[in-house]
């Protein structure tokens, strides 16, 4: 991964953004060899964030919610920055726009998510937060169908929820619906600054604004404790768990897929996030909970079906 480069590449040109996915549909494959990559990475940087998460779930103890957002950001941006050695000069002011938006929404999803986490089961609050990806593809596909994956999606929340969320803690569910709806801004500004920023120049830079945001909230909570040596590796292992290779591997599988197509994808993280809550935390599911988020990983399912049935059909038309 080397920072330095000055020509942007032809992935980098590639990224399919929710507005001009449907104007280069050659840019991501519909489906075959040419998709399993970047779904793979996904896949990986899914499972990666995800038992990233359960292991800061038994961090926050030591440092708090806030506390553990700025370990993950601060220790992920200087990886970043002193893996990728971003550029600063020769951008544009709609370029640094591009970062600090894109910075700004990392550090609103992961203050609102580790709130939430702190407060509910970790497989609940990921399927509550997913509902931000997924309203984002309805938004942008305009198809009729996939109001039926919203849905199917939104039945699952339900149940979830019991019917009210009484349930869950109520504050805790407010920051996981939060938190998706940044996440939708995450993909967003994500799939942007991979266009705008060679490699994973933009992504270091981005970090560190999070990093900058996220700095005074976790020092006025956690303040020296912070600095205790083995809250500092723990911390360093979720920065690199759920920072530097999920994010890593998700900007580079957004200049393969359009942005849609990765939000439905992500949808699966409800039963990764269950699965690293079991094995982890021990945060045993019920049939109903399991129940909810088999439906909303249906409607993500069914949501793909749609859109590569509908690239198919662009493609050979």
């Amino acid at each position: 991964m080397n920072g330095r480069a000055h020509a942007r590449t032809a992935d980098t040109a590639a990224v399919a953004l929710p507005e001009t996915a449907a104007a280069h549909p050659r840019r991501a494959p519909a489906g075959g060899r040419g998709s399993a990559g970047p779904v793979a990475l996904v896949v990986g940087g899914a499972l990666s964030v995800q038992f990233g998460a359960a292991l800061a779930v038994l961090l926050i103890p030591r440092a708090g919610a806030l506390g553990v957002v700025t370990l993950r950001l601060a220790l992920a941006a200087v990886v970043l920055l002193l893996v990728c050695r971003p550029k600063v000069r020769g951008y544009s002011r709609a370029d640094w726009g591009t970062v600090v938006a894109f910075g700004t929404a990392m550090a609103a999803m992961n203050i609102c998510i580790y709130q939430a986490i702190d407060r509910i089961p970790l497989g609940a609050a990921v399927t509550l937060e997913v509902l931000g990806p997924l309203v984002l593809s309805v938004i942008v596909s305009r198809r009729l169908v996939n109001l039926l994956w919203a849905g199917l999606a939104l039945g699952g929340v339900v149940l979830l929820s019991g019917g009210g969320f009484d349930r869950l803690d109520p504050v805790g569910a407010g920051f996981a619906l939060a938190a998706g709806a940044m996440w939708a801004a995450y993909i967003v500004f994500s799939a942007r600054t991979g266009r705008r920023f060679p490699q994973a120049d933009g992504l270091a830079l981005a970090m560190a604004v999070g990093a900058a945001l996220s700095l005074p909230l976790g020092l006025a909570e956690a303040g020296a404790k912070l600095a205790v040596p083995t809250t500092l590796a723990l911390g360093l292992a979720v920065a690199l768990l759920s920072s530097v290779l999920p994010y890593t591997l998700e900007l580079i599988a957004l200049r393969r897929l359009p942005a849609p197509t990765f939000a439905v994808l992500m949808s699966l993280e409800p039963a990764i996030a269950a699965l690293a809550g079991f094995l982890v935390l021990h945060q045993a599911l019920s049939l109903t909970d399991a129940l909810a988020i088999t439906l909303v990983i249906a409607a993500s399912v069914g949501a793909i079906r749609s859109r590569t049935a509908r690239m198919g059909r662009d493609a050979t038309g």
